[in-house]
């Protein structure tokens, strides 16, 4: 696009659903369409957009991209919106219950399991496992007491036999200077 201003965004078409088990409402986000020009009209499908109705919803990244995990689908019904990528940073939407200007708590779209952590975690229970095979080893060492019993006496010469001795290897070693 040469000219943004010629760009319209028509955000969202959003849709409101109960669900028994969750106990709440839930908003999801169905459709993105972009107008430019009134001439040319992009249809985005949107997956993985939805919060409880009582919440907004926020994501840094919200693209038709891969490297941002493609929430944004081009709709096989255009043939425009597979030549267009569409971003955008983040991104923050509350579709009911809105009271003033400013965003309730919000659905963020970040999942607690990301790589780094599922790899610290299988790092951890590798070194808690070592840890504990080590442990389980030490407590089942056993004394070898069986061996004791059979080893040698030791001779240790009495003082008064260690003095003849050395006074022995003294006198023969002034003979041989001599």
């Amino acid at each position: 696009v040469e000219d943004l201003r010629g760009l319209s965004i028509r955000l969202f078409l959003m849709s409101n659903t109960f669900y028994e088990s969750a106990g709440q409402n839930w908003f999801t986000l169905d459709n993105v369409y972009i107008h430019y020009n009134w001439t040319h009209e992009a249809t985005f499908n949107a997956t993985d957009v939805y919060a409880p109705s009582t919440n907004s919803y926020h994501c840094q990244h919200v693209s038709s991209l891969q490297k941002y995990d493609t929430l944004l689908v081009p709709s096989a019904n255009t043939d425009h919106a597979a030549h267009w990528h569409i971003t955008f940073t983040d991104f923050q939407i509350q579709a009911f219950n809105v009271h003033s200007s400013k965003f309730v708590a919000a659905s963020d779209c970040a999942t607690f399991f990301t790589p780094a952590i599922l790899m610290g975690l299988i790092t951890s229970l590798i070194l808690l496992l070592v840890l504990a095979y080590a442990l389980h080893m030490v407590v089942h060492l056993k004394h070898i007491d069986r061996y004791e019993e059979h080893k040698t006496t030791v001779y240790f010469p009495r003082s008064t036999e260690l003095l003849s001795h050395n006074s022995e290897c003294l006198s023969f070693y002034i003979s041989v200077i001599s």
